[in-house]
């Protein structure tokens, strides 16, 4: 293998958009078997440089060569028929077709959909990522459609592998089993370049690693002889400040949930059944589980999306509104971050600073007209005070990495000052600092009296901001339990729906306000 060419090597590689440079004048090599990490902040130009390397975007000037050979990708086809195969970050799936009809389409080969369906089965088995071939797309939480993804990459049988943010939203018990397959793929000779945020999985399971910075290349390592301090440092000039002390004082009930019982909207959804919780003003009540346990449908009877609950069975400062809509409840003090970023949480093809409209409206005069100065100067507000990388309020969302939009979605809510922020999964994407920075934020809000609920597949990020944890598996809920009681393998029992086993002294049953 020591004599073999690189299998890709980047030279001199620029891509420049109008007023960014997203990368200048790149080098990167990269060996066969190896797994190779790209580390950067968000808008370092990791995201476009895999682009270029799948052929989806086209440098202006530097070569490419795969395994020795000098190439100009046109497109990803190209790009698919050397054996590279990428997995993005924002997901190309079709909503209304189900999961075999889309892995299909990417397939090369000529295959029936019932022998597509017996192959993604099997993958699926192989590398412990349980997904129904016959769902809906539309039906799927994020972290099923990033299976979906991820085994379609697999079913190409690549010898380059882009994994962009791969696991955002899996389990640690389903990143260890993403992690096995990764070490069994580069075993075999396949190449892996590997984009994610998390330090420590970078030093667990990369061989090398090239840090980028506002589009440059910075640094370069073996991360397994580095701590996540110097990697932090390496990537952003710094290490991210801890997390203030905790300093919570709760008060009323803002949020209670009370015995909600919901069918599920579609044939592969979860009933709710039995939900109760409350939150408190002054506390972050965090929502782990495995995701597709009843998250979804959870948060859109939260957020008013979907209103068919009893008026009784939430209730906000001890007001019905269960069947309201999301504009009452807003009015309430509700504010909510989904997961989606893009088609839910922003308009793609509207500026930052009329995205703002989808939840603010103190921009809009009692005529009905809207205060575009007023306007942009919150957008301009958000954007400072989040560190959002954009061009100016004007560029619209799609333009933004997807670190930046979630940094700019959170921060419209935060800067809402509401009275109960319901977020989920609210660092998906996002670099070290910039979670530090929202984390941050959260407990200011908090600390302020706001009630927070946060759902996150991020376990350390739940531990770092919860005063309470509760479990979500078979769209149920598990008993609260204070966060200092809280351990990863009481967790990892509870997501499996156990915590009926446990002895009831050891529950912390929710009391009533």
């Amino acid at each position: 293998m020591s004599n073999a060419p690189p299998r890709l090597q980047l030279s001199r590689i620029t891509k420049t958009y109008p007023g960014v440079v997203a990368n200048d004048a790149i080098d990167l090599v990269v060996q066969p078997g190896e797994i190779h990490a790209v580390l950067g902040e968000n808008g370092a130009g990791k995201s476009t440089l895999m682009k270029i390397i799948y052929g989806a975007t086209q440098p202006d000037s530097g070569s490419m060569a795969v395994d020795g050979q000098t190439v100009r990708l046109a497109n990803p086809q190209q790009a698919r028929a050397l054996g590279i195969a990428m997995v993005f970050q924002h997901f190309n799936l079709f909503e209304s077709l189900t999961v075999t009809q889309n892995v299909w389409l990417g397939l090369q080969a000529r295959h029936t959909l019932a022998e597509v369906a017996g192959m993604i089965r099997e993958k699926a088995a192989a590398y412990h990522l349980p997904i129904d071939p016959q769902r809906l797309v539309h039906t799927l939480s994020v972290g099923e459609m990033q299976r979906v993804e991820i085994i379609r990459a697999l079913l190409t049988n690549p010898r380059l592998l882009i994994l962009d943010e791969p696991t955002s939203v899996l389990t640690p018990q389903a990143v260890q089993g993403l992690f096995d397959v990764l070490r069994q793929l580069a075993a075999e000779g396949c190449s892996i370049l590997y984009i994610s945020h998390k330090l420590h999985e970078i030093r667990e399971l990369c061989h090398r690693c090239t840090v980028l910075r506002t589009g440059r290349v910075t640094g370069d390592c073996d991360p397994r002889e580095e701590s996540n301090a110097s990697l932090s440092r390496m990537m952003i000039g710094s290490e991210p400040p801890a997390l203030p002390p905790r300093t919570a004082h709760t008060g009323e009930v803002v949020l209670g949930v009370h015995e909600l019982s919901l069918p599920a909207l579609d044939p592969f959804g979860v009933n709710l059944e039995h939900i109760s919780l409350q939150v408190r003003a002054g506390e972050v009540l965090g929502v782990a589980g495995v995701s597709g346990n009843g998250q979804r449908e959870l948060l859109l009877a939260l957020s008013g999306e979907d209103r068919r609950a009893q008026a009784s069975a939430i209730t906000l400062h001890g007001q019905p509104v269960g069947n309201t809509s999301p504009g009452k409840r807003r009015a309430k003090g509700l504010h909510f971050v989904p997961e989606e970023r893009l088609g839910r949480g922003a308009v793609p093809d509207l500026s930052l600073m009329h995205n703002l409209l989808l939840t603010r409206t103190n921009a809009v005069r009692s005529s009905g007209w809207i205060n575009m100065g007023a306007l942009r100067q919150q957008a301009q507000q958000v954007i400072a005070r989040f560190g959002v990388k954009a061009r100016s309020e004007q560029a619209t969302a799609r333009s933004l990495s997807g670190g930046n939009l979630q940094k700019f979605i959170v921060g419209r809510e935060i800067d809402a000052r509401p009275k109960l922020l319901i977020l989920a999964q609210p660092t998906w994407g996002v670099d070290v600092g910039a979670a530090a920075q929202i984390h941050r934020e959260i407990l200011a809000l908090r600390d302020a009296g706001c009630a927070v609920l946060v759902v996150s597949e991020e376990l350390d990020e739940l531990l770092a901001l919860s005063d309470r944890l509760v479990v979500m598996a078979r769209g149920r809920i598990s008993p609260a339990m204070p966060v200092a009681e809280a351990t990863v393998e009481r967790i990892g029992l509870w997501m499996s729906g156990l915590w009926e086993q446990e002895p009831a002294a050891a529950q912390h049953e929710e009391q009533p306000a």
